[in-house]
C-alpha cells in the first residue's frame, strides 16, 4: 500500500471516530468543467521530505496563493504541487517521488514550475500552511478547516478567485438558504455502479478531472455551510466526494467556503463546507496576501 493510501486511511479513521464524517473527495454526479469556467481551481498534491502523501483541490486567490482545507495541508505535509489543467492522468510523473540519484524535478526541494513532457501538464510548487486554529475535526464551534499553499512563483494567465466579503453567507439564512444553489468544484473521485454484484454505488478514482456541481443549501452555522450533495435531489446536480477536499464553493462569483467533510462513503448525502467569509478565516488568510 502506498504512503498516500496509508495517510488517507488514517485521516478517514480519525475523522469517523471524532465526528462520523469523512474528509471529502470528488464531485458526485455533477458535470465536467469542460468550458473551463473555473480555471483558478487546481488539483494539489501534498508532499513531505519522503515524497507524496495525498491530493486535494485548491483555489488560486492571488497569483501565488491558494486556499484549501486545513486537513489537506496539516503535518506531515510541508510542500505541494498544483496543476490547473482540467484533465489529469492518474499516473502523472510529478506525483511520484524521484528515485535516489534521479535527475528528475523534485518539487519537495526545488520550487518553481515544471512541464511534464509525458503529459504536457504544468505544475507549480510551493509550501503548505495550516490554520493555527484548526481543531482537527473535534470542535464544531471552532472547526477552522482552512489552509493555504504559497507558491514559489506567480501563476501566469489565470485570474484569481475573489474571497467573499466578511459575513456574506449571513445574507442567505433560512428560508432563503434552502432555495439557494451553491457551486462546488473539485478533482475528487466519481461514484459508479460496479459491473457485478449488488451494484451498490462506490467511489472510483479512475480519473482526475475538474468537475462542478450545484448544491442546495441545508444548514448554516457560524463555521459551517451544510448543503445537500445528492444528485437525485431535483434542486441540485450532485455533491462532493473523496479528493474534492479543500475545493471551493462559490456564490454570486465569490469564494464563500471550502469542502471539509461528507457523511457517507458513497458521497451521496450532506456535504460540510468550511466557511471562509468569517473574520477568523479572513484575518489569517489575508496575512499571506501582503
Amino acid at each position: 500500500m502506498s504512503r498516500k493510501s496509508l495517510a488517507l486511511g488514517a485521516v478517514v479513521a480519525a475523522t469517523l471516530a471524532a465526528t462520523l464524517a469523512t474528509p471529502a473527495s470528488a464531485i458526485t454526479d455533477g458535470a465536467i468543467d469542460s468550458t473551463g469556467a473555473h480555471p483558478n481551481v487546481g488539483v494539489v498534491v501534498m508532499y513531505d521530505a519522503e515524497g507524496p502523501l495525498w491530493r486535494c483541490t485548491a483555489t488560486l486567490i492571488a497569483d501565488d496563493v491558494l486556499v484549501t482545507a486545513a486537513h489537506c495541508t496539516e503535518a506531515p505535509a510541508t510542500h505541494a504541487i498544483v496543476s490547473f489543467d482540467t484533465y489529469i492522468r492518474e499516473d502523472f510523473a510529478p506525483y511520484l517521488p524521484p528515485s535516489e540519484g534521479d535527475d528528475a524535478w523534485n518539487p519537495a526541494t526545488e520550487g518553481g514550475s515544471y512541464m511534464d513532457p509525458d503529459t504536457g501538464h504544468t505544475w507549480y510548487a510551493g509550501q503548505t500552511h495550516t490554520s493555527p486554529k484548526y481543531s482537527g475535526f473535534t470542535d464544531i464551534k471552532n472547526w477552522n478547516d482552512y489552509g493555504v499553499v504559497t507558491l514559489d512563483g506567480p501563476v501566469p494567465g489565470i485570474e484569481p478567485a475573489e474571497l467573499a466579503p466578511v459575513g456574506y453567507l449571513d445574507t442567505v439564512k433560512q428560508p432563503t438558504l434552502n432555495k439557494t444553489l451553491f457551486t462546488t468544484v473539485g478533482y475528487g473521485t466519481t461514484v459508479v455502479k460496479p459491473d457485478e454484484g449488488p451494484r451498490k454505488p462506490v467511489a472510483s478514482g479512475a480519473n482526475i478531472i475538474r468537475q462542478i456541481a450545484q448544491e442546495p443549501g441545508q444548514k448554516l452555522s457560524p463555521q459551517i455551510l451544510q448543503v445537500n450533495g445528492n444528485g437525485n435531489d431535483n434542486r441540485g446536480t450532485g455533491g462532493t466526494c473523496f479528493g474534492d477536499s479543500g475545493g471551493p464553493t462559490f456564490l454570486d462569483g465569490y469564494l464563500v467556503a471550502v469542502t471539509s467533510y461528507g457523511y457517507t462513503l458513497n458521497c451521496r448525502y450532506l456535504d460540510g463546507l468550511q466557511r471562509v467569509d468569517i473574520p477568523i478565516a479572513q484575518d489569517w488568510i489575508s496575512s499571506f496576501l501582503d
